[in-house]
C-alpha cells in the first residue's frame, strides 16, 4: 500500500513517517522523503533569482519534484514493502506506474506553528539566517502553501492535526487504513 503525508513544511510530516513505521501492522516498511526528489540544476524546476541574482530552486512550487523519479521508485518500492510511505509537500502528487492500494493523509498544523517549527530546525539547529527565511516565507512560501498545498486537503482520505502526539496520528491513521480495508472488503 502507498501511503502518503502532504501537508505544509514544518507540519510534521517526516515525523509521522517515523511513527508510522515504529506502528505498522506488517513489516517491511519503506519511507521516501519529497525533500529528496527536489530537481537539482536550472535545466528542470522552476528557478527564480534571490535578491542577489542568483537562481535559486522554488521548492514551494510542485513543477520542482522530480516526481517521475518518485514515482518509479515508489513502485519499486511498492514490489518489496507491505507499505511504502511517501512524505512531502507534494507527496500526494505521485503516481507509480503500477495498480496499488493508496491513502493519502493531509497533515494540518496552523501556520503559526508550522513557521515557528520552521525557525527552530532551519535557523536555529541549522544556522540558516533568519531574515532569509522570514523574507522567503512572507514573499513566496505563505503564498505557495495556499496554492499548492492547501487544496489537496480536501482531496486526501484523511486530515490529522499535527498538534497531538505523532504515536497517537500514526494509531488513527493504522485504524482509518484498517476500517476502509474492511469496509471494502465486506
Amino acid at each position: 500500500m502507498l501511503l502518503t503525508l502532504t501537508g505544509g513544511a514544518g507540519a510534521g510530516k517526516t515525523t509521522l513517517a517515523a511513527a508510522l513505521v515504529e506502528t505498522a501492522p506488517h513489516a517491511p516498511v519503506r519511507v521516501l522523503h519529497g525533500d529528496d526528489y527536489y530537481f537539482s540544476t536550472p535545466d528542470r524546476g522552476t528557478w527564480t533569482p534571490d535578491e542577489a541574482g542568483t537562481p535559486r530552486l522554488d521548492v514551494g512550487d510542485p513543477r520542482s519534484m522530480d516526481t517521475e523519479r518518485l514515482g518509479r521508485d515508489a513502485e519499486a518500492a511498492l514490489a518489496a514493502a507491505a507499505y511504502v510511505i511517501v512524505d512531502g509537500m507534494f507527496a500526494h502528487h505521485i503516481a507509480p506506474g503500477l495498480p496499488h492500494a493508496r491513502f493519502d493523509v493531509f497533515v494540518d498544523l496552523p501556520a503559526d506553528l508550522r513557521l515557528a517549527r520552521k525557525i527552530r530546525r532551519t535557523c536555529l539547529s541549522e544556522g540558516f539566517p533568519l531574515d532569509v527565511l522570514l523574507r522567503n516565507y512572507v514573499e513566496h512560501r505563505r503564498d505557495a502553501h495556499t496554492r499548492h498545498v492547501e487544496p489537496v486537503r480536501h482531496v486526501c482520505d484523511l486530515v490529522v492535526d499535527a498538534t497531538l502526539d505523532p504515536h497517537v496520528l500514526a494509531r488513527e491513521v493504522w485504524a482509518a487504513i484498517i476500517n476502509r480495508a474492511a469496509t471494502h472488503s465486506s
